[in-house]
């Protein structure tokens, strides 16, 4: 049942088991997940579902290194592997694609004293990417086998050959995830319905018209959002919960061959898609005027991307995109239930890895919502985050990025 029209969705009181707040990559996961357990879900999004940051353009699914193995890693890399398996299962049942391929990765080494650094990643490679009856190369080669993808100005000590690496279409995924939720309609969505604030006492959420929604459980992915939600309920913090981070990007026309590796440099990522296009990205800024504008700062990029890929120099850009990422207060994702109110649970925070591990931490949040305990690090938890916030003394986190 989708409800896109607010006088409707609002002409009651409406309450369900579990309800949603954001419609992105990772309350749409959460909401399928929900149904496949036959819990009674309400998914509600300020806008559409996917008009956020999950409505990007990149697409890039990239491990952390394979060296230093932990617990953040071993959970990355069970989610981008078993992602493969449920986007096949989605596509099979909406007849939909997303856009998604293992189609690797290529890091050019343009200088000789990351040659050895990445030797000693090939090695370790071997043990920490040999899993679950898989194994994923990340190899040192002399030359592309691509002809000059990347170009050769970039790789004088060689280029690595990471084959973990993916792809997937944002905008395709989220598709997918709505038509299979739409073809069985046991979840209600309910579009353009904004969430001022959480009343934790009465489990309602109270939206920007004075409405509310019931609920037995609350589940906060409303990227951004999220973090000033879940600080209406407490406790007195130092400093927010999360912010967002400014990224641009840009979708170029380009028809290349279609088992072209993604490439990355130094924060660049080139993604090469069907359909005969590529995505370039991303800014990541701190500081801006506006969230939602592009600029030079794009401009730039797409230079950049022409250089380290020549054969787009004369590739037409078709869009421009600007959108604010999740970046919670301590970097990791933020999941799981809140240390004073166990009926309210996040799900957000992912920054640049969501797309990638938003399945996983969704069935993690439900886990706990059944009253198992959080299967995901600490440092992810939305209690570790609360005592950052807080000021607490708190267990070391993860902090590496991609």
């Amino acid at each position: 049942m989708v409800m896109s029209d607010k006088t409707a969705a609002m002409s009651g009181q409406l309450q369900a088991d579990l309800v949603i707040v954001g419609g992105g990559i990772m309350g749409l996961w959460a909401a399928l997940k929900a149904e496949c357990r036959g819990i009674d879900t309400i998914l509600i999004d300020g806008d559409r579902t996917g008009s956020g940051a999950s409505g990007g353009l990149l697409g890039a699914l990239m491990a952390h290194m394979p060296d230093r193995w932990n617990e953040k890693k071993q959970l990355q890399f069970d989610g981008l592997l078993s992602l493969e398996a449920e986007i096949a299962e989605l596509e099979a049942e909406t007849g939909l694609s997303a856009g998604y391929r293992r189609c690797g990765r290529l890091i050019p080494l343009p200088k000789p004293h990351l040659r050895p650094i990445a030797e000693r990643h090939s090695q370790e490679a071997k043990t920490n990417w040999s899993q679950q009856g898989r194994r994923f190369e990340w190899s040192v080669i002399e030359e592309s086998p691509f002809d000059d993808w990347p170009s050769q100005r970039f790789t004088d000590a060689g280029l690595v050959y990471d084959r973990f690496a993916g792809r997937v279409s944002p905008r395709a995924l989220i598709a997918a995830i709505r038509a299979r939720l739409e073809r069985t309609g046991r979840v209600r969505i309910l579009e353009g319905v904004a969430v001022k604030s959480i009343d934790a006492s009465a489990r309602q959420v109270v939206t920007a018209d004075g409405a509310s929604v019931g609920f037995g459980d609350l589940l906060v992915a409303a990227g951004v959002g999220s973090f000033p939600l879940l600080e209406t309920i407490g406790p007195s913090i130092r400093k927010p919960l999360g912010r967002g981070v400014k990224g641009q990007a840009a979708l170029l026309k380009a028809d290349l061959p279609a088992d072209l590796p993604l490439v990355y440099l130094d924060g660049l990522y080139v993604v090469p898609h069907e359909g005969g296009h590529v995505a370039i990205g991303s800014t990541s800024e701190n500081s801006f005027d506006d969230p939602f504008s592009t600029d030079a700062q794009l401009d730039a990029l797409i230079a950049e991307a022409r250089e380290l890929a020549p054969v787009l120099q004369g590739a037409e850009v078709v869009e421009r995109w600007a959108g604010l990422r999740p970046k919670a207060v301590d970097r990791d994702p933020m999941v799981g239930p809140h240390p004073d109110h166990p009926h309210i649970h996040a799900l957000t925070g992912g920054f640049k890895v969501s797309f990638g591990i938003a399945h996983l931490l969704a069935d993690a949040a439900l886990d706990a919502i059944a009253g198992q305990a959080l299967p995901v690090p600490h440092s992810f938890s939305l209690s570790h985050h609360v005592s950052v916030a807080v000021g607490r003394p708190v267990d070391e986190g993860f902090t590496e990025t991609p």
